[in-house]
This record gives C-alpha cells, structure tokens and sequence, in this order.
C-alpha cells in the first residue's frame, strides 16, 4: 500500500508534517526541567504569566509546543491538567498542537485526556520491556496521538548509530507489525548527547545521531524524527555564541539527513550563514569529528572568543567583495542589500553581457534566486529579504532605459510567471501583502500589485489583462471573508482556471476550506505567511507536481470540513437566558465609579510627534517583519538579535526625519459619556442627570460553559447598571496618523525602495496606536485615576494601568457595525478624516477607534462562539435583520445559518 508519509496533528489548526514539509520547532520553554523561568511559575501556581510564556513560544514561530511539568515538589498529574485546560482556552495558543512531555505514563495520560486536536506522547520506550511498551502504543492509537520513541531498550541508552538504527527498527516493527500502529505517527528520537566533553568515545555522537537519522528515514517508511537540541552544546553551557553556533550547525546538517523536528529554544540559534568562518570550522570540526584535537581547540576558542567586534580584519573583510567579478558583486549586494555601488556595477555588467535583459535574467536573477533559497530555509530574516527587494528594484530601474530602447528586447519579455495580488474591497490594509509580494518577486515571481479596496470586476480585469498564472487576495478585517467568497464565485462564473491564493490575518485554513474552496472549483490555497508563499507557488505551477498537490489540498479542506462539522457537533453552549444569570460578579453599591472632570467630546486638531513616540510599543513593529519577540529583549535575542538591532536602527533614522520634518499630522477626537448598562446594552445619555439618551453601544456575551466560578463576560458587565441607581462613565475615541503616511510611504515605493516605504508604514501604524494610548492617559487623568498612576514606560505598553480600551472588530466586541454609533457620536469623520469603508475598516489605514472603560473589574476577553438566540436577539436589539447580523458575525456562529434549527441553542465548542 502506498502511504503519503504525512504526520498529521493539530491544535485549533492543523499541522502536516510531510514529503517537503518545513522543518519543525518544538517550542522547549515551557517545560520545567528546561526553563528555570517556567518553573519558579508552575511551582508558585502563577498559571497566568506562565502562559505568556506559552504565547511568547507561539509568537516566536514554536510550531508545536513542548509541555513538561516533572517536579519532584509538584503533583504533575493535577498541574498538567490545569495548565492544559487554561492553555486550551486560550485560542492563540492552542492553535498550535501539544506535545506533551513526561517521564510519568501517568502524566501522559492526563494530559492527552485535556486536549482538543491530535497531540504527541513524549515518550515511550523498550526499557521497560515489550510488554510495557506495547501496552502504551495501544492506549496512545486509542487516544488518537502520536508518539515520541526514545532510542531505549532494556540495556539503556543507544549512544552508536548502530545501537540507534537496532532499536529504532526494533520498535517500529513491534508498532506496525504487531499492533497496526499507523508509522506516520511515529517519532523517533535518537538521541541527541553531548559533544565536546573530553572523553574519546563522546566525540561521534553528533554524527552518530545524523547518520541514524539518514538510515531511519530511508528504511523505516513513514516514520518521522525529532530530538532535544540543547543537549548538543551543553559542555559550553554559559558561552551562548558557542552553543548557538553549535546549535545552527548541527541542525543545518541533521536536516539535511532527514531531522523532521527538534525540541529547540529558538533563541539559542544562530543563523547558519552568519556564523564566522573561523568559529564554524572549529564547531564543525567537533560536530562532524574531523580531527583529534577538535574539542581542545574550540574551547581555546571560546576562553578567547571577544563579544565586541571593530577587529580591523573583520572591518577589511567587509570591503574585500569589491574585488570580485560583476556577477559576484552583484551577488554579494543582493545578499547583503547594499545599493552603494548598484548603478555603477549594473551598468559593467550590462557592458559585459551585452544586453540589459541578460542582467536581470543572469545575475540579478541568479542572487534573488540565493536570496530566496536562504529565506526559505530560515537563513535570511524578512527584513534582509526586502533590502535584497529593493537593490533588485534599482537594478531594474536603472536598466528600463535602455531595454526601452531596444524594441526588439521590450517584446521579448521574461518568462517568469506572474501572480496577482489585491487587498480585497472595503479593506485598506496592505503592508502583509506587500511584504509577500516581495518575497514572491525575490524569487524570481512577477508580481501584478493592484492595492488596496479593489473591487471583484477589477481584480478579474487585471488577471486576464495581465495573463497571470495565479490570483492572491488579501484582507485584515472580518468583512473581507466574505469579499473573498465573493471573488471566488465570480471567478468560477467567469470560467477562471487560476489558483486562489487567501491571506491576512482574519483567514484561516478552516474558513478557507468551509467557505472559500466550496465556491471554486480550482485550487484556493491558505498562505499563512511570506515564508510559505513560495513553496505554494511553486507547488500549484509545477506541470509535474500541481495535480498531486491539488488532491492534496482537496483532501486537506474536506478533513477540515469535516472537523468543522464535527465541532458543531460536539459539546453545547449556554442559552442565552442561562449566560446573562452568570454575569461578571461587581457590588455595584460599593464599586468605585470614577467620575471624571468633565465629560462630552474632545478633539486633538494635531498630537506632537515626538511626545507620542514615547508612548511606542515596538513590539508589533517586529511582528509586521516576521520577527517575533518582546522589545526590547529582541535586540540581544542570540538568533535574531542583530538583524532586528540592525532594523531598529533603519526605524529609527526614518523616525527621525519623520517627526524632525513633521511628515505625518496625528489627529484624534476622544469623549466621556455619561452612561447605564441596560440588559447587554450600555446606554450613553445627555448629561449626569439622564435627561436624553444620546446613543447605544450594544454589546455580545460569552456562551461557553465555565468552569465554577468563572463569569461568562459581556463588555457591558463593566458599566454600572441603571437600576443600581448609580450614574457611570464610559469613553469613546478615534485617532489617525494620516493620510500623509501613505503619501510618504509612497515616495519611496516609487523610488523603487519598498524596504524605506514597509518602514514608514509599519512606523505609520505605531503612532495611531500610541496616539490611542496617549488619549487613553487624557481621560485617565479626566477621570481621575490616572494621575496617581506613576507607571514607566514598560508598565504603560504592558497595560498596567486601570481601565481597557477594547475595539470593535477584536474579540470581545467582535462586531464592526458599532464603528457606525462611535463614529455618529464622535463626529470622527469631520474632528480626524477618518472614514469608513463599505466593510468598515478604517481609511486612513493607520487609524485606531475604541472604547474606554474605567472599571477595576473590566479586563479583555474573546466572545468565542454565539448561538441563534444570541444572535437573533442582537438583532432584535440593533435594528438589524437577522441575515445581516450573520453576515458580520460570520466567523463567530455555532450554527450553519442556512441550515435548519434543531432545538434552542446549536451546539459548541469552547473558547473562552
């Protein structure tokens, strides 16, 4: 029988791990026994702060998390379910499958027993004998997870190839032959031991591990492999540029033998291509065992090894690449996105080769296609990718006059494929597809970039004027969904046969595959970022791989609409009547109601720059470049430290002349409104006396069962209600940074500098939101509150301070309808020129509107899931007919809303 090879996991989102899948990282931090951090917090019972960590590992790019709670002072069954139930509830999290990590079957058990999805057993073993081993398999198939098998047999640890290959074939015969267990679920784990000890028999492990890798992969069909990265280095433990150039080059060379994933600390890698030359010969020398006094000299090395550079040498080095040939020039800038001397060696190389057609498509095309092929593999960073972008850009610009030239060149164009890009109608959101669309033109794609708002006819126009070989379409906000179906359907009536590429950061591979792929009847593809775009295009425009990739895809949307299904089916949630009895619990009598100074509308005609760049969280910064971590740790983080430094710092220059030169005029409009919450509305009125009601917010409550205890929130929880007898407060605002983002970002896109232009945008986007932090101060301060509060910077951006300040379209106020009601009573439009588009995202795209709330109580949550009745009686309550309430809540629903009811409340799925 013909297998695919594909291990198949998930958390709310699935993972397939096969034939030209990625490598894997297993996210190692939250595990006890390797993360001291983790530890203190598990052990204290600070389960809160002990799932950031667990976010922090997802944000970084953990595709799998590794969870270890073995203790001796811990009760690890109790904690492991604790911890799992908390980490299940919370989406961002759990969309990412678990491995779950003990040397307790106990453990194991427990833990499996918490989890939505497929997970992994870490581990199972023949150290306890077949028996033992089998026993588990069985109860490991009957819970649906694949498995972890360390290379263990009744006489211990295999450290020799030969002893790993032995065991590892043993075990997988016994879980195939004996018991039918499926082998792509099983993983096995060689284990990775430590180098560089000192003692001889050490110094092969590395290879060892590598070279069973090789053999496992190619004669035990199916099976995958995984191991513990850190124990490679652990000889150099406290010389981290050591460790992380051993943890690089070890994995560059397991991967290549077949490694499918490792359980890593992202932050002790180095990348590959930047490990000096000098310290990569002596790590590899150990790795590899290549000479007797391999470990002597590398630890000669590191007793040595200076933190600082400005070595004279290095500073020579830098500048020796202008001694090679055009074509290696042309390289070397490409790699390094240097534009210094692009004209000058673009012009020699035009001289030499003859024709400005031969350029790009030789060594220009010959260093995007290296730029690519290191982006790909994770030795570039996406910042270097859109230098390289932009090098190429002026490269090309600079040879459009002469191919201009000659007619004869100007109709013999290149042969590169084109794929056509579009920020879906309603939408103004564009800097994800832009990035993607420099990815895509590094590697060798023409890309046809039509903006933002465009309209179906528009995007079908353009893709058979332009004759593309595929459509990609883009959207931020909720609205866009339903766009995106709608393109799909017009294409099919239209008789289009181009792929469909769905991206931005409301899609998902479930809405794809429910929604979008149903009305088409070629290939939609879910692109989850600009690192995977690539590997799509290249799949679906294959002659000899689309068909195979297609039925793939085919068979990946019917298992996630079948799942889809499933979760309709399985588990139920509240009735709306039972919800509102388990109210957010408040003493409205004794509760501290701020009352501000003043209340009524504000406006800003024009924030100071430099003030606001006080309030920066550059943090999301970072996440719109793919580099995901927590400013300003991320600039010493040992893996991309220096690239996000050498980021920063190109921000901060564009900073710089931004406010220097007054680029951007932040406008804001912000008010404090009386206010009563009446049911699961919040009533504004004219004055403290209530004399008229001015306005209505109206608000959407959780669902989901609880657990003993736990409220199922509305935002209108927050707000006193009026038959408490007590007059509340809630605020209102809206800023922008302006059109004048746009139109600066512009100039530069039209220098052919799409790195400066990415920059602007990504700067554009942190003045609204510190525009909204610094409105949210003025009315703390208004109310009262906020002039005690004394917090630093780091508490402000942490959100330290009383109150939330929650936006429609997020996840506790998922409805972008009530910008219509904030923007009616703000006069947003005419105090900051922000309109809203016929889907209700924000114009300009750099622009911020919310709610302010003061309650001590008040905290951020997802709605999660809404039944018919929540829904009908939202509409009943907004004026809305049902249908349409459906169309902007659509992600939302429990229930098909073209199906037929059956009974109260369709059933659910929790998701608090």
């Amino acid at each position: 029988m013909t297998r695919t090879s594909a291990l198949r996991l998930s958390g709310l989102e699935p993972l397939i791990i096969g034939k030209g899948s990625s490598f894997m990282m297993v996210g190692e931090r939250t595990n006890v026994t390797g993360s001291p951090k983790f530890s203190k917090l598990i052990i204290a019972g600070d389960y809160e702060t002990a799932l950031s960590v667990a976010r922090q590992q997802v944000e970084s790019g953990a595709n799998i998390l590794d969870v270890n709670v073995d203790e001796g002072m811990l009760d690890s069954e109790a904690v492991m379910e604790t911890f799992l139930n908390l980490l299940a509830a919370d989406p961002e999290i759990s969309r990412v499958p678990i491995m779950i990590d003990s040397s307790k079957w106990s453990v194991l058990e427990k833990g499996v027993k918490c989890l939505q999805g497929k997970s992994i057993l870490n581990s199972i073993s023949l150290k306890d004998g077949e028996e033992t081993f089998l026993k588990r398999a069985r109860l490991a198939q009957r819970y649906g997870a694949a498995v972890i098998v360390m290379a263990f047999d009744e006489e211990g640890q295999a450290a020799t190839k030969e002893d790993k290959v032995r065991i590892c074939t043993r075990a997988y015969r016994l879980l195939v032959d004996k018991i039918g267990f499926d082998p792509e679920d099983i993983i096995f784990d060689p284990n990775i031991l430590t180098v560089a000890t000192g003692i001889e028999e050490h110094n092969n492990y590395a290879v060892d591990f590598i070279e069973a890798v090789r053999e496992i992969k190619a004669t035990l069909p199916g099976a995958k492999t995984s191991g513990g990265l850190s124990n490679i280095s652990f000889s150099f433990r406290g010389n981290n540029p050591v460790r992380e150039a051993m943890h690089s080059a070890f994995l560059y060379h397991a991967i290549s033998a077949g490694l499918d994933m490792a359980i890593v600390n992202a932050g002790m890698l180095e990348v590959y291509e930047e490990i000096k030359p000098e310290l990569l010969i002596m790590v590899e020398d150990v790795l590899l065992n290549r000479r007797p006094d391999a470990t002597e000299r590398l630890v000669d090395y590191a007793e040595g090894l200076k933190a600082v550079g400005g070595d004279p040498k290095e500073q020579k080095a830098e500048q020796a690449w202008r001694s090679g040939t055009v074509e290696e020039r042309l390289q070397h800038a490409l790699i390094k996105g240097i534009v210094d001397y692009i004209d000058e060696d673009t012009e020699e190389a035009r001289v030499k080769l003859g024709r400005p057609l031969l350029v790009i498509e030789g060594p220009l095309m010959d260093g995007m296609r290296i730029v690519g092929d290191l982006f790909g593999v994770g030795k570039m960073f996406l910042p270097q990718v859109v230098k390289s972008a932009r090098v190429m850009k002026k490269a090309v610009a600079f040879l459009t006059p002469f191919m201009e030239a000659e007619k004869a060149a100007a109709s013999d164009t290149s042969s590169a494929k084109k794929i056509l890009m579009a920020t879906v109608k309603g939408d103004v959101h564009d800097i994800g597809k832009n990035i993607v669309g420099v990815v895509l033109a590094c590697n060798g794609y023409e890309v046809v970039d039509l903006g933002v708002m465009v309209p179906c006819d528009k995007i079908l126009a353009a893709a058979k004027e332009h004759k593309v070989d595929i459509v990609g379409l883009s959207g931020l906000i909720t609205p866009s969904l339903d766009e995106m179906v709608h393109v799909a359907r017009e294409m099919k009536r239209a008789n289009f046969d181009l792929p469909l590429l769905i991206g931005g950061a409301t899609t998902s591979p479930a809405h794809t595959a429910v929604k979008i792929a149903g009305e088409y009847q070629h290939p939609v593809i879910h692109v989850l970022d600009a690192s995977r775009v690539v590997g799509v295009a290249a799949e679906l425009l294959s002659e000899d791989r689309k068909d195979a990739y297609h039925l793939q895809v085919e068979a990946n949307h019917k298992r996630l609409r079948e799942e889809h299904a499933g979760k309709r089916a399985k588990g139920e949630l509240l009735p709306l009547d039972v919800a509102r009895e388990n109210i957010t619990p408040i003493d409205w009598a004794k509760a501290d109601l701020a009352v501000p100074e003043k209340t009524g509308v504000l406006t800003f005609d024009e924030i100071p720059l430099a003030e606001l760049v006080e309030y920066f969280d550059w943090s999301p910064f970072f996440a719109a470049w793919e580099m995901r971590g927590r400013y300003p740790g991320l600039l010493s983080d040992p893996e991309i430290g220096a690239h996000a430094t050498e980021l920063h710092q190109d921000a901060l220059k564009v900073l710089e002349t931004i406010v220097k030169e007054k680029r951007f005029r932040v406008r804001g409009v912000c008010a404090l409104w009386p206010a009563n919450r009446v049911g699961d509305d919040v009533e504004l009125y004219a004055d403290t006396q209530r004399s008229s009601v001015i306005g209505k917010f109206h608000m959407l409550r959780q669902q989901n069962k609880k657990p003993a205890g736990q409220p199922n929130y509305s935002l209108a929880d927050f707000i006193a209600p009026r038959d408490s007898g007590r007059i509340d407060t809630i605020g209102g605002f809206a800023v922008t940074a302006g059109p004048e983002v746009g139109e600066y970002a512009d100039s530069f896109q039209n220098n052919h500098d799409d790195y400066t232009s990415l920059l602007v945008k990504a700067i554009g986007d942190r003045f609204a939101e510190a525009a909204a932090e610094w409105l949210h101060k003025q009315c703390r301060d208004l109310w009262g509150f906020g002039k005690t509060e004394n917090l630093t910077k780091e508490e402000f951006i942490r959100e330290k301070y009383r109150g939330i300040r929650p936006a429609a379209g997020y996840p506790a106020g998922p409805d972008h309808t009530e910008k219509w009601e904030l923007f009616r009573l703000l006069d947003a439009t005419k105090h900051t020129g922000i309109t809203l588009t016929e889907s209700l995202a924000m114009n300009p795209a750099s622009s911020v509107s919310g709610l302010y709330f003061a309650a001590p109580e008040s905290r951020y949550f997802a709605v999660g899931k809404l039944g018919r009745d929540q829904i009908e009686d939202y509409a009943k309550r907004k004026g809305m007919p049902v249908a349409e309430v459906e169309k902007w809540l659509g992600p939302y629903l429990q229930y098909d809303p073209d199906a037929e009811l059956v009974g109260v409340c369709m059933p659910g799925v929790l998701n608090s």
